[in-house]
């Protein structure tokens, strides 16, 4: 049983899929300050200005009690889709030390994307940092059906990265070779 119930992560839900079709909006990564992220996220929601705050389960034991709560996936980081009035409201919730500009929107937004499908599918995931080049692949069958990565070997397993380039952080997944397919 959760702590906490889950709290808006995307704002409006439609917000990863409707985004290019707003010219006088762009793209922006707020470095939140310290555990500030959830907070900004609620603040965001609640001047309705659209955000993404990717947010994974997480579950452990303490005292003997198994708990659940909901951790933000890349600490610090809160993605914003915002006007300029909508970022100087942001400014102004005094959560934000940095705020960083996109310049390949259409590249973050598609990673955003299958960040989100990955968190959808309630599969364990791994947060990665510092990521390294490795083999480029596709998933061609299973839930995973389509989102493109690059392989890592983590204790013997394999996994699939999916990574969001411009923070060069991601999440990856257990995952059999069977259902990748190389990537030129």
């Amino acid at each position: 049983m959760p702590i906490l119930k889950e709290e808006p992560s995307i704002f409006p839900a439609t917000l990863l899929d409707m985004a290019a079709a707003e010219s006088k909006r762009q793209w922006w990564v707020a470095y939140a300050k310290a555990r500030q992220e959830k907070s900004l996220g609620r603040d965001l929601f609640s001047r309705e200005i659209p955000f993404y705050l990717p947010l994974i389960k997480q579950r452990r034991v303490v005292r003997g009690r198994k708990q659940t709560s909901f951790m933000p996936l890349f600490g610090g980081y809160v993605f914003l889709y915002a006007d300029e009035a909508e970022r100087i409201k942001t400014l102004a919730t005094n959560r934000i030390s940095r705020l960083l500009t996109v310049d390949d929107a259409a590249g973050l937004v598609r990673d955003l994307q299958q960040i989100r499908t990955l968190i959808a599918s309630d599969a364990p995931l791994t947060i990665e940092r510092r990521l390294v080049p490795g083999q480029k692949v596709r998933v061609k069958v299973g839930p995973f059906m389509g989102l493109e990565g690059t392989v890592l070997e983590r204790r013997g397993e394999m996994r699939l990265l999916v990574s969001v380039n411009f923070l060069q952080q991601g999440a990856s997944v257990e995952i059999e070779d069977f259902q990748l397919e190389k990537l030129d």
